[in-house]
């Protein structure tokens, strides 16, 4: 995958475990007093340190690896096995935005006996959801998320239990996303490859769309006449 270094790397990992009703995620609620993300609930994940790059001898994809499961660790005390730790996609902030990182993003599973911890600093709070009741609170105002997480989400949630997604993803090919901001008719929204606004940033052109819409309180994902480049989220 093809990176720009100028960028801040980093990873995050999208924990889960078979639960009572399904397929089940942690997601950790940030202090809202942060700048990056404050007061939404993210996956554990962080930025690339050096020690994780000279862990992995100064290969990127490895050492984003290494990154997620240690902020796994540091975050929830949960720490993923590094071969089950599945790539779904290598996003990048988009170029309007101050503080940029590229982001690889990993799935992997946890024991289902595991309790996490977290330090009341960095993250106000935890919890384990179905995956699925987590695209619908967030759909419904009541889990505020950015797109990234939202969007793997609404991808992961075709899956039943971990055993199906282990499977069903492992011949995965890997996402690259960069995202382009755009706004129309008072909406703020991020437009992908594909969409018909996307090289100009003007969501308005007719065509294509490909994009998350933000309607006030959540994101709603449109695919819809794109030719050439897959859904974000598969299925739809």
């Amino acid at each position: 995958m093809a990176t720009d270094f100028s960028l801040r790397p980093a990873s995050t990992v999208v924990l889960l475990r078979d639960g009572s009703n399904g397929l089940e995620t942690l997601l950790l609620k940030r202090n809202k007093a942060l700048m990056f993300a404050g007061g939404l609930w993210v996956f554990p994940g962080g930025a690339i340190d050096p020690e994780d790059i000279e862990a992995a001898g100064g290969e990127m994809v490895a050492a984003s690896r290494i990154a997620a499961a240690r902020e796994a660790r540091e975050e929830s005390g949960l720490q993923p096995r590094l071969e089950d730790m599945l790539l779904l996609g290598h996003w990048t902030t988009p170029v309007a935005e101050a503080k940029r990182f590229a982001t690889w993003i990993y799935a992997a599973p946890v024991a289902s006996d595991e309790e996490e911890t977290i330090d009341g600093s960095e993250i106000h709070d935890s919890r384990w959801i179905g995956v699925r009741e987590a695209v619908a609170a967030h759909q419904a105002g009541e889990l505020g998320m950015l797109p990234p997480t939202v969007l793997n989400l609404c991808d992961l949630s075709r899956y039943d239990n971990v055993a199906t997604l282990l499977e069903g993803e492992r011949d995965r090919v890997a996402d690259e996303v960069l995202p382009v901001i755009g706004k129309a008719k008072g909406q703020m929204m991020v437009m992908f490859r594909g969409d018909a606004g996307y090289e100009t940033g003007n969501p308005a052109l007719e065509g294509g769309r490909h994009r998350a819409i933000f309607t006030g309180h959540s994101w709603h994902y449109v695919y819809r006449d794109v030719e050439g480049f897959p859904s974000i989220v598969r299925g739809s």
